[in-house]
C-alpha cells in the first residue's frame, strides 16, 4: 500500500563503515534548528537546519550508544561505550571540550572537531547500556554478571565531580546473559535495552520536553490501568524498560526513591507488563482518536494538552504490542491488549502525531495507522464495545530503505509530518509527508475511493506477480550457474590431478594431407574425447592455437600464432568431438616448419557467472548504475590438454612408394617450383636436350647435412620397438614414426628413401653404417650416419632440425640408464671444437659483410657463407 504524497530531501552525508551503519546504535535528535546525530562511532555531529551545514563535531573516546537532550539546561547527555555518561554544554566555551583542529591535518575544515575532555564524564561506569534523564534525576540501566540493574541518581551537572553518594535507589530486574570478552573490555552487545518514561497528566513533567524523545504523557485512565493505583496517587513517572530477551517491565520512579530509605521486597518494585519473546527495540505512545468533546467541536487542543491513549512496543522481528483503555461488556474500564505482526527485522521506530507510528526495515520505511476503526473516547459514556484497536495493521510504504534511526522534526507542517532520518549509507535526510492527501485504511472510505483502492491493489498484485517471475528466473539462472561451476570445479580437479598417465579428458592431434581448392593442404585433426564422468556444457570452449616458427630464410622475422575457439555444446561422458584445421602452405606456397598445435579447454567465468549476476528485475537497473556488478576479474580458467609439434619429417610425402595410397594420391604435388619452370624454359630454347632433374643437378647441386650417432646408443634406444629390423632400417623407421609412410618403410626394411617436401622440393634421406677411426684410441667406433640431401637449403635446415630434436630426446632418456661413453682422444676433440669455433666466427663476419651493400663483396660473402654452412652441417663429431 502506498502512502500519501512524500518528499525526501538529503541534507548531509557522513562516513560509514563498509557494509553500512548497523541499527541500534545510531541516534538523531532535533531541537529547534539544531540536529544532534551519532552514527554509532565515536563522533557526535551538530547540524544546523537553517544554515544547511555542520557546525561542530564532538569526538569521544569510544563508540556513542545513546543521546538525550535536556533543552532547559542546554545540556546534551551522551552514553559512551565502556566509559560512562558524559554531559556537554551547548553554550561554548566550556571545560568539557577542547578544540583539536590545530593538532589535526584537517584543521581547515569549516567546522571545529572537538575532543571531549575526560572531565566531562559525569557518571563513569563501563557496564552502562542505557539511560534516560529527567529534570532532577538520572535513570541508568547497567549489565551485571547475571542480572540487569536499574539505578537512580541525582542528575549530575557539568563541572561537578562524580559523587558516590548521589545514588537515590536501585533495583534488580531479570537475569541476563553474561557479556563475552574480557572483564575490562566486554564485547559490544548486539541489542541494547530500551528505556522510556511515562507520566500521568498531573505530574510535574517539563512541558518543554517534546513528545517522542523517550518521554510520553499518558491519559490518566490508561496510566492507572497499566501501573496501578500507587503510581496514580503518587503522580509519579514510570520507567518502562524493554530488554533484549523480550521482557517489557516497569518501575515506579518515586517508589524507587523511597526504597532506599525504607527497604522492602525489591521484586515488588518491578512489574512485568508483557513478554514479546524477541528483543525489544522501541517503546512509545500515540493518541489513536480525539476525545469526544474535541471531535464534536472540531477543535484540537495544543500539543502539550493532548495525552497519549495507546502504549506501543516493537520487537526486532516485527512483533508489535498495543495497549489502550476500553469498555468491556459489563461497562468496566479494562486494558485492551493486541499483538500484531509487522514486517521485520525492525531497525528503528518513532511515534508521530495523529495516531501514526513509523518503523524502518532494511527494505522500506513504513507508516502504521493505529486510528483505524477507533471511536472517540468518552470516559463517562461507555459504548458497550469490546475494544477500539484495529484488528489488523496495514503498513504503508514510504519507499525509503535502510533507515537506521528516526525522529519527528519539530518543524511539522500543518496537516503533515516531517521526519528526520539517517540511512545505513550515512545520509541525513528529511521526509515530508502530506497526511491529508491520503490516509491509508481510512475508516470512512467512499465507494469511489474503494474502487480506486481495488484498482491499485490489482496493479500491485500484477507488479508483484511480474517481480516474482523475474526473481524466479534469476534464481533459476543462478542455480544453473552454480551447477555449471560445480561441474567446472570437478573437471578442473580431474585434469590437474592426472598430469601423469591417462587423462580423463584428452585431445589427440593427427596430421594428414588433403587436396582442397585444387591445392595440397596439410590438415591437423584434433579429436576431443570426454572419458570422465562429467558433462562439458555451457561456458566450455575448445581452444586450438597454431604457432608457426620464423622463416628459415629470415631468422629475424617473428612467428605467427592463430587461435581457433570452438564452443563445446554439451559433450557428455563418453562422447567425442572432432575438429579439422588447415596448417598450410600459405598463398605463396610456403609452410614454415615446425608448427606447434596446442589444445586446451577454456571455461568462461564471465559467460556463466555474468549472466547469473545480471539484473533480472528492471527495478534494479538504477541501482546498478551506481553499484556495478562484482564480476570476476579473470576472464576464465584455461586447462591445457595437449601439445604437438609438427616438423619436416612428419610432413614429407613419398610418391615413389606406390603401395602407400595416401602418398600415391598426391603425385601431382603442390604448384610447380618456379626454378623447374625456368630450367625447362632454358632447355627448350637450347640445342642440348635435357630433363629438369638434370638441369637442377647441373646448376643447383644438392646440399647435404649429416649427423653421426653411436650404433651402440641406437641399438640400446631402439631395441624395444625395432628388434627384428636391421639397424639402418630401424633408425629410418624411428625417424618417420609419425609419418603415414612408416608402415611401408618397416615392411620393405628401407634404409634410404626419396621424399617430397611441402613446397615440392625433393629430399633424400640416407641411413648407413660407418666407422669412425680417429676418435678413440681403442679402435674404430661403429656409428650410424643420417644424411639429408636436397637442393633447398631451407628444407635441409628444417629436416636437420627435426632429426636433432629426436636425437636430443633419445639422449635425455638414455642418460637415465647411467651408461658411460668409451675412451676418447681429447686432443682431437679440442681441435674439432676449435675448428667449429673458427667457423662460427667466420659466419658472423660474413653476415656483417652482407649488410654493407657492396654487390661484389656481398656475392663473394654469400658463396663463402654457403660453404661454411655446409661444413657446419657435416660435423666430424659422433653422438655417443
Amino acid at each position: 500500500m502506498a502512502c500519501g504524497a512524500s518528499r525526501v530531501h538529503y541534507l548531509e552525508g557522513f562516513c560509514c563503515p563498509v557494509g553500512g551503519l548497523a541499527a541500534g546504535k545510531p541516534r538523531v535528535l532535533c531541537h529547534e534548528e539544531k540536529v544532534f546525530l551519532s552514527t554509532g562511532r565515536e563522533f557526535v555531529y551538530v547540524y544546523d537546519l537553517e544554515g544547511g551545514l555542520l557546525t561542530a563535531v564532538y569526538q569521544f573516546p569510544d563508540q556513542v550508544w545513546h543521546l538525550q537532550l535536556l533543552a532547559p539546561r542546554s545540556a546534551l547527555y551522551v552514553l559512551c561505550a565502556r566509559r560512562g555518561i558524559y554531559c556537554l554544554s551547548l553554550d561554548p566555551p566550556s571545560r568539557s571540550w577542547s578544540q583539536a583542529s590545530e593538532d589535526r591535518e584537517d584543521g581547515d575544515l569549516p567546522y571545529p572537531v572537538i575532543c571531549v575532555d575526560p572531565d566531562a564524564c559525569v557518571l563513569p561506569d563501563a557496564a552502562l547500556c542505557a539511560f534516560t534523564v529527567l529534570d532532577d534525576v538520572l535513570v541508568t540501566l547497567r549489565q551485571g554478571p547475571t542480572q540487569w540493574k536499574m539505578q537512580l541518581f541525582e542528575r549530575p551537572c557539568l563541572g561537578e565531580e562524580p559523587q558516590p553518594g548521589g545514588q537515590l535507589g536501585e533495583v534488580e530486574l531479570s537475569t541476563c546473559t553474561p557479556p563475552a570478552g574480557i572483564p575490562e573490555k566486554p564485547e559490544v552487545p548486539h541489542f541494547l535495552p530500551v528505556l522510556c518514561c511515562m507520566s500521568p497528566p498531573g505530574s510535574q513533567a517539563p512541558r518543554s520536553r517534546p513528545q517522542g524523545c523517550g518521554y510520553f504523557t499518558l491519559e490518566e485512565v490508561l496510566f492507572g490501568l497499566l501501573f496501578g493505583a500507587d503510581a496514580t496517587l503518587l503522580q509519579s513517572p514510570v520507567i518502562l524498560c524493554g530488554l533484549p530477551d523480550g521482557q517489557l517491565c516497569c518501575v515506579v520512579l518515586k517508589a524507587l526513591v523511597t526504597s532506599r530509605s525504607a527497604p522492602g521486597d525489591p521484586k515488588a518494585l518491578v512489574k512485568i507488563l508483557h513478554h514479546l519473546e524477541e528483543p525489544v527495540v522501541f517503546i512509545g505512545a500515540v493518541r489513536t482518536e480525539p476525545r469526544a468533546q474535541e471531535a464534536a467541536e472540531g477543535e484540537v487542543l495544543p500539543d502539550e494538552d493532548v495525552y497519549s491513549n495507546c502504549l506501543v512496543a516493537l520487537g526486532h522481528h516485527g512483533r508489535t504490542l498495543a495497549i489502550k483503555a476500553s469498555w468491556n461488556e459489563s461497562g468496566n474500564v479494562v486494558p485492551e491488549l493486541r499483538e500484531y505482526c509487522l514486517p521485520g527485522p525492525v531497525l528503528c521506530a518513532v511515534c508521530g502525531g495523529d495516531g501514526h507510528m513509523y518503523h524502518s526495515t532494511p527494505s522500506d520505511l513504513c507508516m502504521v495507522d493505529l486510528t483505524q476503526g477507533s471511536t472517540p473516547w468518552d470516559p463517562e459514556k461507555p459504548d458497550g464495545t469490546l475494544g477500539s484497536l484495529p484488528s489488523v495493521l496495514y503498513p504503508a510504504s514510504l519507499s525509503i530503505c535502510s533507515v537506521v534511526t528516526l525522529c519527528v522534526s519539530p518543524q511539522t507542517p500543518a496537516g503533515g509530518t516531517e521526519l528526520l532520518a539517517l540511512s545505513a549509507k550515512g545520509r541525513l535526510m528529511t521526509c515530508s509527508l502530506d497526511l491529508k492527501s491520503e490516509v491509508p485504511g481510512s475508516a470512512r472510505m467512499t465507494v469511489a475511493n474503494a474502487g480506486q483502492k481495488i484498482k491499485e491493489l490489482l496493479l500491485d498484485i500484477g507488479d508483484v506477480s511480474e517481480r516474482v517471475s523475474f526473481l524466479k528466473k534469476a534464481v533459476d539462472q543462478r542455480n544453473k550457474a552454480l551447477t555449471s561451476l560445480n561441474e567446472a570445479m570437478n573437471v578442473s580437479c580431474a585434469l590437474l590431478s592426472s598430469r601423469e598417465g591417462t587423462r580423463p579428458i584428452s585431445c589427440t592431434t593427427t596430421i594428414t594431407w588433403s587436396r582442397l581448392e585444387l591445392r595440397d593442404t596439410l590438415l591437423a585433426t584434433c579429436l576431443l574425447e570426454n572419458g570422465s564422468g562429467f558433462t562439458l556444457d555451457q561456458g566450455w570452449t575448445l581452444c586450438i592455437q597454431v604457432l608457426t616458427s620464423s622463416s628459415a630464410l629470415n631468422l629475424d622475422a617473428a612467428g605467427s600464432a592463430i587461435t581457433y575457439t570452438i564452443p563445446v555444446d554439451r559433450l557428455s561422458s563418453g562422447s567425442r568431438r572432432e575438429v579439422t584445421l588447415p596448417l598450410g602452405p600459405n598463398e605463396s606456397g610456403v609452410l614454415d616448419l615446425p608448427v606447434t598445435v596446442s589444445c586446451s579447454l577454456f571455461y568462461s567465468l564471465r559467460e556463466v557467472v555474468g549472466g547469473a549476476l545480471a539484473p533480472s528485475d528492471p527495478l534494479e537497473d538504477s541501482f546498478l548504475e551506481d553499484h556495478p556488478l562484482d564480476l570476476p576479474e579473470q576472464e576464465g580458467v584455461c586447462l591445457p590438454l595437449s601439445k604437438r609439434t609438427v616438423d619436416m619429417l612428419q610432413c614429407l610425402r613419398f610418391p615413389s612408394l606406390a603401395s602407400a595410397p595416401e602418398q600415391a594420391s598426391f603425385t601431382s604435388g603442390p604448384p610447380r617450383d618456379p626454378v623447374d619452370t625456368f630450367l625447362e624454359t632454358c632447355q627448350a630454347l637450347g640445342s642440348e636436350p635435357a630433363s629438369s632433374a638434370s638441369l637442377r643437378a647441373k646448376y643447383l647441386p644438392p646440399s647435404t647435412a649429416s649427423i653421426r650417432v653411436s650404433a651402440e646408443l641406437l641399438r640400446s634406444a631402439l631395441e624395444d620397438g625395432h628388434s627384428g629390423s636391421p639397424l639402418c632400417s630401424a633408425t629410418l623407421q624411428w625417424l618417420l614414426a609419425e609419418n603415414a609412410a612408416v608402415d611401408i618403410v618397416r615392411a620393405q626394411e628401407l634404409s634410404s628413401i626419396q621424399g617430397v617436401a611441402p613446397d615440392g622440393t625433393d629430399i633424400h634421406l640416407i641411413v648407413r653404417e660407418v666407422a669412425v677411426t680417429d676418435l678413440s684410441p681403442a679402435g674404430p667406433i661403429q656409428a650410424v650416419e643420417i644424411q639429408v640431401e636436397s637442393s633447398s637449403l631451407a628444407d635441409i635446415c628444417r629436416a636437420h632440425h627435426a632429426i636433432i630434436k629426436r636425437m636430443k630426446t633419445m639422449v635425455t632418456e638414455h642418460a637415465a640408464h647411467g651408461s658411460s661413453p668409451p675412451d676418447l682422444r681429447m686432443q682431437y676433440l679440442h681441435q674439432i671444437h676449435a675448428n667449429h669455433e673458427a667457423l662460427l666466427r667466420e659466419v658472423q663476419t660474413l653476415r656483417d659483410r652482407l649488410c654493407t651493400g657492396d654487390e661484389e663483396n656481398s656475392c663473394a660473402a654469400a658463396q663463402r657463407l654457403l660453404q661454411v654452412y655446409k661444413q657446419l652441417r657435416n660435423p666430424s663429431l659422433v653422438l655417443l
